[in-house]
């Protein structure tokens, strides 16, 4: 049977969307030199001051200056022209990525949580006054970092990236609370109740990125989209007696693909059909890449793939 694929894209959308893309991207390597740039600080200013909370923080944030380092590495690679071998090209690269950097924000956790442990049981002597004055200009690099990416397309991949920009900036307010709590009061324990704290906050966003990435790479439905639902109005579109082989899947951030089998009357009426379906999917489920193969019906019911959606008369 012969394939038909939607090509048509709206140009001015396409060139808006790309110019978002870039500044995302671009976002993303700024939080990058900044955050290597003051885990460095970070580290000589934890050895100066003998306090392993801000060298410990220091490799918190060099971890988080990789992942920065993935993402804008990611988003490049997904700008990528399709190739032979790659034919949707690698816009895949930025849910690999999300998928990496979330896996290695719970492996963070999961050392945060060992060393606050270790700490509650054999408190640490820290300067606090030194790491008051640290503490907060990491915070103020942080909410720039966090400020750059935010501004930029909301992809999975810069999801993923602020998710740790959020951590280090959580991170770096419980660093300033435990710092004068211990400046004014000496109490040390403060510091390792915090980690755990901070620890509760960013769990939950970091194990739903960590689903939703998952979800995409097993090409799940994405989750704003029924696939019953736009497998009835593909079957009530006028001219299509069933639609069945219906597959939605994501691509990438923001790229939905749709393929489906329609049982049509006749072969004539295919153009016509075809270019209202694609309009239908277009304006009521933004779903613009759409692969649809017509069929006449021939098939026996038990040849019919699943699921399966009859046009219902009224």
């Amino acid at each position: 049977m012969a394939k038909a694929e939607d090509t048509h894209q709206d140009h001015d959308h396409a060139h808006h969307g790309d110019s978002h893309h870039h500044h995302g991207h671009a976002g993303v390597g700024i939080a990058f030199w900044l955050t290597l740039g003051f885990a460095a600080v970070e580290a000589g200013g934890g050895w100066w001051a003998g306090s392993l909370a801000l060298i410990s923080d220091a490799g918190h944030m060099l971890i988080d200056a990789l992942a920065l380092g993935l993402a804008a590495f990611a988003g490049w690679l997904a700008q990528r022209p399709a190739s032979y071998r790659h034919s949707y090209g690698l816009v895949r690269a930025e849910v690999v990525a999300a998928l990496i950097n979330s896996v290695l924000m719970l492996a963070l956790m999961v050392g945060i949580v060992w060393e606050a442990i270790a700490r509650l049981n054999a408190p640490q002597p820290v300067q606090g006054g030194a790491v008051m004055v640290i503490a907060a200009i990491g915070l103020a690099v942080n909410i720039f970092v966090a400020y750059q990416l935010a501004r930029g397309e909301q992809t999975l991949n810069v999801r993923a990236a602020l998710l740790h920009v959020l951590g280090d900036m959580l991170g770096s307010v419980a660093a300033l609370v435990a710092g004068a709590v211990i400046y004014f009061t000496g109490w040390l324990p403060i510091d390792a109740l915090l980690s755990l704290f901070v620890v509760a906050l960013i769990l939950v966003s970091s194990i739903r990125l960590l689903r939703e990435a998952l979800h995409i790479l097993m090409e799940g439905v994405p989750k704003n989209l029924d696939l019953p639902e736009v497998g009835r109005a593909m079957a009530q579109t006028a001219g299509v007696t069933s639609v069945h082989d219906l597959h939605i899947w994501t691509l990438a951030s923001g790229k939905v693909a749709l393929s489906a089998h329609l049982e049509i009357p006749a072969m004539q009426d295919w153009p016509d059909i075809l270019h209202t379906t694609r309009q239908m999917l277009h304006t009521r489920f933004d779903i613009d890449h759409v692969t649809l193969q017509p069929e006449l019906p021939a098939a026996q019911p038990e040849q019919v793939g699943i699921p399966f959606y009859p046009r219902h008369r009224h």
